[in-house]
């Protein structure tokens, strides 16, 4: 039986991936004694006894595990942004590319995609692919995230009826500075020669996640129309089992969209809503699912040679 470990299964993430494998017959769960959790010792024993460890830690938190595995046939995943564009590291994101499963499948060194990525990656890629939209195209990016993204402390906030949070804020915006962590894995793996403008936001839900591309089509030299914007993205993502494109007659008898309308789910799902001159791409996903915990039982079923929906009903 492989035996899982998963380094910091107490956070928000990993406390979602644990109850997704807990009831795997395929899988043996390791535990680190809760007294033992600093024990630097302790845990570099169960980080080279693993078969595959399962990172939820903070970025330099991560990076120490990884220094810590001394076994080489230890497999990793890490949920964390410390790898994700790092040399010797597979992204997890299956349906990204044709090939990419199989480099996942392949790799002992797997970094989960953060949840905002999920989204623009998928709606980008295949334009830029299809020659539709040029890789230097200053793109930009809006999106709204259930507040349990932040992690614990966004959490507690929101949840503190002491806080204005808990009743006062609907949502609000952060990263005004124009840097976050995510745009570096916009940008590789979205194949752009230049970062996209992003504007998060985060509301008043605990999970789910909307992510939106505004693209202006008569702007483009190729001079795409909407039909052939959705057509790319219908093309690159038939078949799959976890990523579906909505039709275009769906998203236009559609009058609003429900950020939680995915959640407890490992979907993805993608709308093309607009007209011939202006479309608006939007990306619909459970921040805790394909954004995070079921991306990660994904990319472990990949890695394992497992089915790939195990627990991902």
């Amino acid at each position: 039986m492989v035996k899982v470990f998963i380094d910091g299964e107490a956070g928000t993430t990993g406390l979602q991936i644990r109850e997704r494998l807990e009831g795997r017959r395929d899988l043996e769960l390791v535990s680190i004694d809760p007294t033992k959790r600093k024990d630097s010792d302790e845990r570099k024993r169960l980080l080279n006894g693993a078969d595959v460890v399962i990172l939820c830690l903070p970025d330099e938190a991560a990076k120490e595990a990884v220094a810590l595995i001394e076994n080489e046939a230890v497999k990793v995943i890490d949920a964390s942004t410390a790898h994700r564009v790092a040399p010797g590291w597979t992204y997890g994101f299956p349906e990204m590319c044709k090939d990419q499963r199989a480099k996942i499948a392949a790799s002992k060194r797997v970094s989960n995609p953060g949840c905002y990525p999920t989204g623009f990656v998928a709606l980008v890629r295949p334009l830029v692919e299809a020659g539709l939209l040029p890789r230097d195209w200053p793109l930009s990016v809006n999106a709204v995230s259930g507040y349990s993204g932040g992690g614990k402390a966004m959490i507690a906030e929101f949840e503190d009826e002491a806080s204005p949070a808990f009743t006062r804020v609907p949502y609000r915006i952060y990263a005004m500075g124009q840097k976050h962590k995510h745009v570096p894995e916009m940008q590789k793996y979205a194949e752009l020669a230049r970062a996209p403008a992003f504007a998060p936001s985060v509301g008043r839900f605990y999970n789910g996640m909307i992510v939106e591309v505004p693209l202006s089509l008569s702007a483009l030299l190729a001079n795409p129309k909407l039909a052939d914007v959705h057509a790319a993205l219908a093309r690159a993502y038939e078949g799959e089992r976890f990523v579906e494109v909505a039709s275009i007659e769906e998203a236009s008898a559609l009058k609003t969209l429900d950020p939680e309308g995915l959640n407890g789910t490992n979907k993805l799902r993608l709308f093309v809503f607009g007209h011939d001159e202006e479309a608006r791409l939007v990306a619909l996903l459970d921040n805790l699912g394909k954004g995070a915990s079921g991306a990660a039982v994904q990319n472990l079923n990949i890695m394992l040679a497992l089915d790939e929906g195990a627990g991902l009903s």
